[in-house]
């Protein structure tokens, strides 16, 4: 189970997200708390978003995947964008953080950033994940901050969701196979 969490909107300021993040959502692993690994596998595949995000058609990754490598991403019809060019940013295996930059393309989310973390969780009194994905934008020219974060907080959600699908699919294939 996949419980999705967005960070808040508040402006700059204070400590980073990154350390908030540090000092916030550390959480000891339990023996029996497996599924973070799971969720992790699909998070950390910086070439392979199209995995579990749903409007990502094709991903070309340049480079090993490493701090700095540059991702070229196609966009599926329906959105207001056919790419985006990301780079990796951060991919912390130990803490389960990663972090991407978008850096062009031919859309309206300028210096976007986000920070995605991956945590064992209890939720509903089982076992599970949860995710939280934090992002700062610039707000387009004719656009307001609450247009610009529910248009990002929309397209987060939904690939929190498809993360939570495809995540208990594979975790029900795995049970399955043993």
């Amino acid at each position: 189970m996949v419980g999705p969490m967005l960070g808040d909107r508040r402006g700059g300021g204070g400590a980073s997200e990154e350390d908030f993040i540090r000092r916030h959502h550390k959480h000891d692993v339990g023996e029996n708390q497996c599924s973070s690994s799971l969720v992790w596998s699909l998070v950390r595949r910086f070439d392979q978003p199209q995995r579990y995000k749903p409007f990502v058609s094709r991903c070309i990754a340049q480079g090993d995947l490493r701090i700095g490598t540059v991702r070229e991403v196609n966009v599926k019809s329906g959105l207001p964008a056919t790419t985006s060019k990301e780079r990796l940013e951060l991919l912390d295996d130990e803490e389960h953080i990663f972090s991407v930059r978008i850096v062009g393309g031919d859309h309206r989310l300028k210096n976007y950033s986000s920070i995605i973390t991956v945590h064992p969780e209890t939720i509903d009194g089982r076992p599970g994940t949860m995710v939280i994905e934090s992002f700062v934008v610039d707000v387009p020219e004719g656009n307001t901050k609450d247009e610009t974060c529910y248009f990002v907080e929309a397209l987060i959600k939904c690939n929190l969701k498809s993360l939570a699908d495809v995540s208990e699919h594979l975790a029900a294939q795995t049970g399955d196979n043993q």
